[in-house]
């Protein structure tokens, strides 16, 4: 053991911490933050599928159930998202007061402090529920939920911070907010200019040792009706009043709107969503030190304590509203199809149409199967940083797919605003899902793989930290026991993916899961794949892979599918693999395996090293990117999940805020329902080739009651394809004192004539 660490391992730790790149604390705290889950063991090359077919479903309580059966469907039927982002622009009183009544505010406070005492899973689909209904509801329930006072409160909170606030904050005295994001720092939040500096002062009429704030944040969420204010800020004790340090790092505090100083801005209108939106600025505010979350001795670990927070908060709010808007779109545009029809028959029969409703159906299938298993993680206590960053960026971008996809469908009908658009608000509202809470881009070309590359990898965090160690021998002793680990693993991953690659995964680890099977095996194969081409890259290139962040973005691309694929695979065996659901499980895989193989291939083409990229590819990819997608079979039978009424269809939009008014969606399902339970009776007319119910009535072709059926249906669907139009006085001031509008354009061309 001496001889290699001496004469072997020595000189590749010297020369290893003479290239490995300096880490700044914010890169270590967020790289720290977190937990690693079902990432470590993709990243392993050879997942263990029992251990995730083990993992329990992420089930309701009897009084989480209770809560979504009663406050909940009666929040949503409060709720007419036309007036509120048309007439109102904010959510009218009554449903502020209901939200903070039943505790909405709460639902993660433990009962100790008078909250819900809700697991995240029962948040999850509370948000889920509402956004079916309305955006700005959703988000106003969420975000007091997710990263935030609360969140902060109950991980890192003194005990006299959580009796003081937690209270208030479950029954709705305060509603909080959070200030991250300044002018100068969007998603770099090292680079903020707020400040808090230590010194003395004047606080509630007694001279404390205290910090002296001035910020300027804006798009803060509930910033406009906040009372307790979450505030990021750098802290410095110049006068080294708490300790030797001059510089002590991101800081969170709290801070009540109601201080001197205190400056709450206009609102913003995020994409013309309503939902309360500002900036806010701090002059001078002063508050004691046991304001710092955490207290003192908290000082400088904001950034940490906000990456372990968020690597929870992001794995709900976001995916629950996104899993929300597919399912949605699933069920409206399945439903639109069905009913609508053109050149004599339903639009549901053009392939054309298939094939995004397909994608529509497959995407709400897999999102809603990785929201579920992600909430099984955070219901027993792990908060996979990775994991959250993965269903944050690719469960916003696969619902703007679906609902873009949805609009498409829906042509006018969903372009047209007005009360009965049910599709026009989700589709605006799309690009804030995408901004906020980390933007994309960011997320996919630096986070993903850039995190997980260290985090979940099974021996490189701790290589890093033996080589980073102030230490040397402690260091070269730690180094020397990791390092050789990574080469046993790296090799054992080479013969894996070699031989996985060479036969086409035909032996390669797989439970018995019926149809699915072969599944398995292409995900083991391709995790042996992707293990393999990320040692390589990160042995090659170092610490300059994370300024390659094409190669880091594809890198990340196939960890993603890989854990999106494992969740849809876990959702068809919790479910008892059902058979109708089972194209929709085909469709995600088809795709997903088309999206590991060529970025596979992108990276053997674009990796610096072509040396290694030619061995790579003969070891894992000797045949190139062989998958091409989902069959025209697959298509067809996925787009029909959602075109007639089904356990399948129920199954993949369960519990969507159904609300029995004369609403868009509403008249829909009465149109989709009619349709479908006539359509034998219009089969028999067809075939008569008799158009007109009563000529059928009275030749025989069919009953009485089965032409008013049709005629039932036939009201409805003209119900449904109907668009709102106005008065041209209600949508424009400038029509008000003419007395039409033909009359205003008269008076205007002989006004400019005379003049």
């Amino acid at each position: 053991m001496s001889f290699r660490r001496d004469k072997i391992t020595k000189p590749i730790f010297s020369w290893a911490r003479g290239v490995l790149p300096a880490m700044s604390d914010t890169e270590r705290e967020a790289l720290e933050a977190g937990d690693v889950w079902w990432d470590a063991d993709l990243f392993t090359g050879n997942p263990d599928w029992s251990k995730l077919l083990k993992i329990a479903p992420a089930k309701l309580t009897d009084e989480e159930r209770a809560f979504l059966d009663g406050p909940v469907d009666e929040l949503c039927a409060m709720l007419d998202e036309w007036k509120i982002f048309w007439e109102w622009r904010d959510l009218p009183p009554d449903v502020w007061h209901f939200v903070k009544h039943e505790k909405f505010f709460g639902m993660i406070i433990p009962k100790e402090f008078g909250g819900l005492g809700f697991s995240p899973y029962a948040h999850s689909e509370v948000v889920r529920k509402i956004s079916t209904r309305s955006i700005a509801a959703a988000v106003t329930v969420m975000v007091p939920n997710s990263l935030g006072p609360g969140e902060l409160l109950m991980r890192f909170g003194t005990k006299e911070q959580q009796q003081r606030w937690l209270p208030r904050l479950a029954d709705g005295r305060d509603i909080p907010c959070f200030g991250l994001t300044s002018p100068e720092a969007g998603s770099d939040a090292a680079s903020m200019v707020d400040t808090g500096i230590i010194c003395k002062g004047t606080f509630e009429d007694r001279e404390v040792v205290g910090l002296r704030l001035n910020w300027h944040k804006r798009y803060i969420t509930l910033g406009p009706v906040a009372t307790l204010l979450g505030l990021a800020f750098k802290a410095y004790d110049p006068d080294h009043l708490v300790g030797d340090q001059e510089e002590l790092g991101i800081t969170v505090a709290l801070i009540p709107t109601h201080l001197p100083g205190v400056e709450i801005g206009h609102r913003h209108l995020p994409s013309m969503q309503v939902f309360q939106n500002g900036p806010n600025r701090g002059r001078d505010v002063f508050i004691p030190l046991d304001y710092v979350i955490g207290g003192k001795e908290r000082l400088g670990q904001g950034w940490k304590m906000l990456m372990t927070a968020l690597a929870a908060g992001r794995g709900i709010s976001l995916p629950s509203l996104s899993a929300a808007g597919a399912a949605y779109a699933a069920r409206t545009t399945g439903a639109y199809a069905r009913i609508r029809e053109q050149f004599g028959i339903s639009i549901s029969k053009f392939e054309g149409v298939e094939e995004p409703l397909a994608r529509i159906v497959a995407t709400a299938y897999q999102l809603d199967a990785a929201r579920r298993l992600t909430c099984a993680a955070l219901n027993v206590g792990v908060h996979p940083a990775v994991i959250s960053g993965i269903m944050k960026l690719h469960a916003t971008e696969r619902m703007r797919t679906a609902i873009d996809d949805a609009m498409d469908i829906h042509g006018g009908k969903a372009v047209i605003d007005g009360p009965q658009n049910y599709l026009g608000n989700l589709h605006r509202a799309v690009p804030v899902g995408i901004t906020v809470e980390g933007a994309n881009i960011l997320t996919r070309n630096l986070i993903v793989f850039g995190q997980g590359a260290i985090r979940a990898h099974p021996y490189l965090l701790n290589e890093m930290n033996a080589l980073a160690d102030t230490d040397r021998e402690r260091g070269l002793t730690a180094f020397d026991k990791a390092f050789w680990k990574h080469v046993g693993h790296s090799l054992r991953t080479l013969f894996r993916a070699f031989g996985r690659s060479w036969t086409f995964g035909a032996f390669a680890m797989a439970p018995d899961a019926g149809d699915a099977t072969p599944f398995y095996r292409q995900l083991s194969r391709y995790s042996a794949a992707f293990a393999l081409c990320a040692d390589m890259a990160l042995l090659t290139l170092g610490g300059a892979l994370k300024r390659k962040e094409m190669l880091s973005a594809r890198f990340g691309d196939i960890l993603s599918e890989l854990y999106l694929l494992s969740a849809a695979l876990k959702r068809w065996q919790d479910e008892g693999r059902q058979k109708e659901d089972f194209a929709a499980l085909e469709w995600c895989m088809a795709t997903g395996f088309k999206t590991i193989e060529n970025r596979l291939a992108e990276i053997l083409a674009n990796l610096p090293n072509r040396f290694v990229a030619g061995f790579l590819k003969l070891v894992v990819q000797p045949f190139g990117a062989r998958v091409l997608g989902p069959s025209d079979r697959v298509v067809h039978q996925c787009a029909a999940i959602v075109l007639e009424p089904s356990a399948a269809r129920e199954r993949l939009t369960p519990d969507l805020a159904h609300v029995d008014d004369d609403g868009g969606f509403a008249r829909l399902e009465r149109a989709f329902l009619l349709v479908t339970s006539t359509d034998a009776i219009a089969k028999r007319m067809r075939a008569a080739r008799i158009r007109d119910w009563k000529d059928a009535v009275t030749k025989g072709v069919i009953t009485q009651a089965e032409g008013e059926q049709l005629a039932s249906a036939h009201e409805a669907v003209t119900k449904v394809i109907e668009v709102d139009d106005f008065a041209p006085e209600a949508l424009s001031p400038i029509y008000k004192k003419t007395v039409n509008v033909h009359q205003f354009f008269q008076e205007l061309g002989e006004q400019r004539a005379a003049s």
